[in-house]
């Protein structure tokens, strides 16, 4: 391993350390190294707080001058919440600057590269710049299409079944992987589910993690069938979003805006629902960046059929329940060519005691 690629997969373990807590911001680690040591090591905590390159300046001290610094992506190059990274590392006296990828955001895209190098610091980019996609496919594709990233999960029997055909389903997989799946709601900033899964589950759609963030909660209900007494409208736990059609009682809106509880009018689809595309853009400009999305499976029937799944996470269960009335995580009217069949890409598997975890990125 070059020591090009051993700071950077230091930098890129760093930014790892936040992992769902810079939202809208993307996950960012850098290191200094003097004479191939590091003397500075730091990552970006949280959105409006000193990025990863201060965090490491500050950490080497005098040290940075004539330092190398390796950053997974490229510094910043404008005022917002805190001064521009680029210029910060000029007034440190850095030598050159290492970066995993260039920033897509419109206000740097190689602006902080300009900056730096109008400064005489030498600039080298795309170093694990795969890893670094990976690491920030969120912000990646929140910051070009201004649309959520949308991560489908399903927990499922090895003949691909959600629920036995009486409809229950506590619990198909164990503990385990249900402990995986709190950690995934950890991590992104909605959950998303369709109206029938809170009237079946009546579900709170927390996060259950130590030290944790619970994900803003957000209901496709195009009627407004939601009782007033769900447990996602009176717990308080998280920000509760539902999304309808005009369609609703206009009384019942203004009892849920009463009771804190965000109500967006959305245009109807080809079927008379919500319009789960116009819905996702304005979550988008509302800065959620990421959703996860756990059903029930009409609604993932919808995403896949419109190609709006970004991620997938299937937890297997070894059982098996068969029978042509239970359900299969995807319904709808699904994908009718098999060459249109959504395929995952960057396949991870996992066991989880007993249970399997296949997670994939889906092609496009």
């Amino acid at each position: 391993m070059s020591y090009n690629e051993k700071f950077m997969r230091l930098a890129l373990e760093l930014a790892a350390n936040a992992t769902g807590r810079t939202s809208p911001n993307p996950l960012v680690g850098a290191v200094v190294v003097k004479d191939n040591r590091v003397v500075g090591a730091g990552w970006h905590r949280k959105a409006g707080t000193p990025h990863a390159e201060v965090h490491a300046l500050r950490q080497a001290g005098e040290l940075a001058r004539g330092a190398e610094v390796y950053v997974t992506l490229e510094p910043c190059s404008h005022y917002g919440k805190t001064p521009p990274c680029a210029k910060t590392l000029v007034e440190a006296g850095v030598k050159k600057v290492y970066a995993a990828l260039l920033d897509p955001n419109p206000k740097v895209a190689g602006k902080g590269f300009k900056i730096l190098q109008e400064a005489g610091i030498e600039v080298e980019y795309g170093f694990l710049e795969d890893e670094a996609r990976r690491q920030n496919e969120v912000f990646l594709k929140w910051i070009e299409h201004n649309k959520p990233f949308i991560a489908m999960k399903a927990a499922m029997t090895l003949d691909g079944k959600i629920a036995t055909a009486t409809g229950q389903s506590k619990w198909i997989t164990n503990e385990t992987s249900r402990a995986y799946g709190y950690k995934l709601r950890d991590i992104y900033d909605g959950i998303m589910v369709g109206i029938n899964t809170v009237k079946e589950d009546n579900p709170s759609l927390t996060a259950r993690v130590e030290g944790g963030k619970n994900p803003i909660r957000i209901v496709l209900d195009s009627s407004l069938d939601i009782d007033l007494n769900a447990n996602i409208i009176i717990d308080k736990a998280a920000p509760t979003i539902i999304a309808m059609t005009d369609r609703a009682e206009r009384a019942k809106v203004s009892a849920l805006e009463k009771m804190g509880i965000q109500v967006l009018i959305v245009d109807k689809d080809e079927d008379n629902r919500v319009d789960i595309v116009k819905l996702l853009d304005i979550l988008g400009q509302q800065k959620i960046c990421s959703i996860l999305v756990e059903g029930g499976a009409t609604l993932h029937g919808s995403l896949v059929e419109k190609g709006l799944v970004d991620r997938a996470y299937f937890f297997i269960a070894p059982k098996i329940i068969g029978g042509a009335m239970a359900k299969s995580p995807v319904m709808g009217k699904g994908i009718l060519n098999l060459n249109q069949a959504l395929e995952l890409d960057e396949m991870e598997i996992e066991k989880l005691a007993g249970d399997i975890l296949i997670t994939g990125k889906v092609k496009r």
